[in-house]
Parts: structure tokens; sequence; C-alpha cells
């Protein structure tokens, strides 16, 4: 009941404030005249996957248990594709693809290259070059990751200028000062720190007790509780008819959270992380690689109905998430 009871907290604690972050993320990036869109890809992205970083760190360095770290990443990475069917059903008016801008395709085509460089390397173990402790995919992952950030920031600057535009009349923050902004978002971000350092043990306890094992606790129970702040912040985008904001939030997200996978390898001292975790990861990392390809499909098709209160790619991407938990419980 102890560790239920603290992972409820935990997750209640990076639900408020890692929304809160968000806020304060988006009137910090105003006041500094960064574009909406820039925040959903790139700024909102990594707010919100806050504590899937500090997650990380903390799995590899205090609690040792890499496959927490691991499968907190990609179960992270499958949870957030699972949103956008949760937004999809939300969004009353049309499938939510066929409102969203074709510019996601890009983000999304960088979230598929480094989950396949994920799966290669999860498979090829030991036999990845190394340099020191770390495998030579964190070196790649960095670098594919600024060049998305390079990539997407300069496309939606040419493509998406009048939306832009339109998102800074609508959401300007001019009653709240700078000062106040950066303190409420220090504050914030401390309590997720806080509360996401605790995860990873609480995890490790979960996974003994239930004997669900590492891998499904972290693709599962961790992955949820991490990306609850996406899940709220793509919900509010949706309802004030932000879409770009919430689907670029959560391709980001995922483009950030490999990234996250270099920064867990440099933490872990022991050698390269890929070859000190379950094969069954790429279980997960394979799911979020089909569901971000039927969301390109979504998007590229750009259906004009929806079947019953979902479309047919959000359909999909359900149905691949159900079949992932089935699999990693089956293999737990």
């Amino acid at each position: 009941m102890l560790l239920w009871l603290g992972f409820l907290i935990c997750t209640a604690a990076i639900v408020f404030a890692g929304t809160r972050l968000s806020k304060y993320g988006d009137i910090i990036a105003e006041k500094t005249g960064l574009g909406r869109t820039w925040i959903g890809v790139v700024l909102m992205a990594s707010v919100t996957s806050l504590p899937e970083l500090v997650t990380g760190i903390s799995s590899v360095t205090y609690a040792g248990v890499p496959d927490i770290a691991a499968g907190d990443v990609l179960g992270s990475c499958v949870f957030n594709m699972l949103i956008l069917a949760v937004i999809d059903a939300i969004y009353r008016p049309m499938p939510i693809s066929t409102r969203a801008h074709h510019g996601h395709v890009l983000s999304a085509g960088f979230g598929i290259i480094l989950l396949s460089i994920v799966v290669i390397s999860l498979f090829a173990g030991n036999n990845i070059p190394s340099l020191g402790w770390i495998g030579i995919y964190t070196l790649l992952f960095a670098v594919i990751y600024f060049i998305a950030m390079r990539m997407v920031y300069f496309y939606e600057k040419k493509q998406l200028s009048e939306f832009v535009k339109e998102r800074a009349d609508e959401l300007r923050y001019r009653e709240i000062p700078t000062r106040t902004a950066v303190l409420h978002y220090v504050v914030n971000a401390v309590i997720v720190i806080i509360a996401a350092i605790f995860l990873p043990k609480i995890g490790e306890g979960i996974a003994k007790v239930t004997g669900l094992g590492q891998t499904f606790v972290g693709n599962f129970f961790i992955a949820i509780s991490t990306s609850l702040p996406e899940v709220v912040v793509s919900v509010a985008a949706v309802r004030m008819d932000a879409v770009d904001l919430a689907i670029g939030n959560l391709f980001g997200s995922n483009i950030f959270n490999i990234f996250i996978l270099a920064i867990d390898d440099i933490f872990f001292t022991k050698g390269p992380i890929l070859s000190f975790v379950q094969e069954s990861h790429a279980i997960s990392a394979l799911s979020a690689i089909a569901m971000t390809a039927i969301a390109v499909i979504g998007l590229t098709y750009r259906a004009e109905k929806k079947r019953l209160f979902l479309a047919w790619d959000s359909i999909g991407i359900v149905l691949v998430y159900v079949g992932n938990l089935m699999l990693l419980f089956m293999m737990r």
C-alpha cells in the first residue's frame, strides 16, 4: 500500500507541477519573442519531458535500474502516440489529423529514425561500438536531435507564420512580469524533479511486489506517470483549438525522449546502457514506430469523417498500444 500511495503522490505532483511548468514556459517564451509553434515542437516538448529526464538519470545513478530508465523513455513514446487518439476523441468537428498541419510529418519522421536506431542497438547488444562506457548510438541520438530541431524550426517558421501570429495575439501574458514567470517556473521544476527522483525506486518496488518485472513496470506505470504532463497540456491545447501546438508537443516529446536515452547512457557508467537492458524493450520501440507511421498516414490521407468517435488512424493507434501491452505482459 505504501508503494502505491507513493506512486500516486509522485504522479499527482508531476501532473500539478508539470502542467504549470508548461504554462510558465510558454510565458517565458513569449517574453523572449519565441513563436508558439517552436514552443510546441521544442520548448513545450522538452518541458513536459522533464519527468522522463529526471526519472531516467535517477534510475541509472541513484536506483541502478537501467530497465526502468529505458522502459520509461520507450513507454512514454508509445503513450505519447496514444494521446493522439485521446485528443482525436475530444476534438469533435473532424479527425484531428485532418485539422493538423502537414509539417508534423517532418518531426514524426525524425522520431521514426531515432526509434529505429534504438531497435537496431537493442538487438546488436555488445556488438555496437562504444566510446569508453558510452554507446556510439548516443552520439547519433544527439546529432540527429539537434538536426531535427533545426530543420523543424526553420520549416515551421516558414510554413506557419500566420498561425504563429494568430496564437501570439490570442495568448498574450502582458500582466505577468518575466521575473514572476521565471520564479514559478523554477519552483514547479523543483517539484517535478523531487517527485521524479523517487519514481525509479517506487517502480522497482512495485515490480518486485507484483512480479510484473521492471520492463513492464517501466513501460506502463512509470511511463504513464511521467507522460501525464503531455496529456494535460495536449488536451488543454486542443480545447483552445491550438491543434498544432498539441500535436507538435507529442511528436517533439518523442524526439526529446530518445535524446534523454542518450543522456541516461552518459550517466550510466557501467557501459552502453542498451547492452544492460532486456531486448523486450524493442517491442515498445517497434510499437512506437508503427503508431507514428499510422499517424503519418493519417496526416497525409486526411480523412473527412470519423468512425464512431475516433478516426480510423486513431483506432489503429489504440490497437497497436493494446497489442504492445499484451506482448510486454506475456514477456515480463
